[in-house]
């Protein structure tokens, strides 16, 4: 298990790629107003997933348990959630061209069919897929079996815009009333065709506080560690951008290349957004980009949340 990044990482590695493109130029706090923050009145909410040295995910803890720190400074806890609400999760499939090789696009089918029969009666679930373009497939219901037995005719074809389809269906997700929240994205990890970099999209996740998961179905051969796998291979360079863009949005990804990998995940991200904190503190005044770091007082306890969020100007100064 990962621990949660350090954040003179977060913020150097977000800051610096933000000064960098137009993202960092006004386009963050222009995306809804979910994204920014006016200092004094809004609070700023974010989804922590607590995990021990096991990996097993630890729950009934009280704000008491936790500290927040906003630009690396302690922010007091004005909010705190804890229980087993219903959850929202949208399921973005990738259906390029790249898809079709080595039954990829049947392990990611196999995915939707286990998450769907793990739910319960008061969630609910989404169903997007995408290659150049976004497509909403399911709207988001609590009648699951539509999501399941959707229609996904025809081989897999077409580039792949990766992360441009993850921003926008982020954004949909924001707009879900449960607490419970996540995107999940299965895809192979390959990005042809996108406008937008990782560090972008994980900016405008991390903002409006949508964990992204995701897992990446690969072929035996291509899974680095696994017993299959080309001897001396090494992870993907597309693994590692994707690992990195799910950490700084509070989420993980995951790698399978049999059916046991899919269960285990499955498995392991409803535990995890079933059993979500959700903390508030109030914003900080400065404009601009702020790295969040969540530390544990218990030993052995590892907080994982989004990278940060974007502040905007007081009223005062509007």
């Amino acid at each position: 298990m990962r621990r949660h990044l350090p954040p003179s990482f977060v913020a150097g590695a977000l800051v610096l790629a933000m000064a960098a493109t137009p993202f960092a130029q006004g386009a963050a706090t222009q995306e809804q107003s979910q994204t920014t923050f006016r200092g004094g009145v809004e609070a700023v909410s974010m989804t922590v997933t607590i995990r021990d040295s096991r990996g097993r995910v630890i729950r009934d803890l009280v704000a008491a348990d936790f500290e927040v720190f906003d630009s690396g400074t302690v922010s007091p806890i004005t909010d705190f959630f804890h229980g087993e609400g219903p959850i929202s999760l949208a399921i973005l499939l990738d259906v390029s061209g790249s898809m079709a090789v080595g039954d990829n696009i049947a392990r990611a089918r196999e995915a939707v069919t286990l998450l769907t029969a793990a739910f319960q009666p008061m969630d609910e679930a989404a169903l997007f897929t995408f290659d150049t373009r976004l497509r909403q497939v399911v709207p988001f219901t609590s009648e699951l079996a539509l999501v399941r037995q959707a229609s996904l005719d025809g081989r897999p074809w077409g580039s792949t815009s990766l992360f441009d389809s993850i921003g926008d269906t982020a954004r949909i997700v924001a707009e879900r009333a449960n607490r419970h929240r996540a995107l999940l994205v299965i895809t192979d990890g390959v990005d042809t065709a996108s406008k937008l970099t990782p560090t972008e999209v994980s900016g405008i996740a991390s903002s409006i506080d949508v964990p992204v998961y995701l897992l990446s179905v690969v072929t035996p051969l291509d899974h680095a560690g696994d017993d299959l796998a080309v001897p001396g291979g090494k992870a993907r360079t597309e693994s590692a951008t994707l690992a990195d863009l799910a950490r700084w949005t509070g989420g993980e990804l995951r790698m399978a290349s049999r059916p046991a990998h899919t269960q285990q995940a499955v498995q392991d991200l409803i535990a995890e957004l079933r059993h979500q904190y959700v903390i508030s503190f109030e914003p900080g005044t400065r404009p601009g980009w702020h790295p969040i770091e969540v530390r544990m007082r218990k030993k052995d306890m590892f907080a994982r949340t989004r990278g940060g969020y974007v502040a905007g100007p007081s009223r005062s100064g509007s």
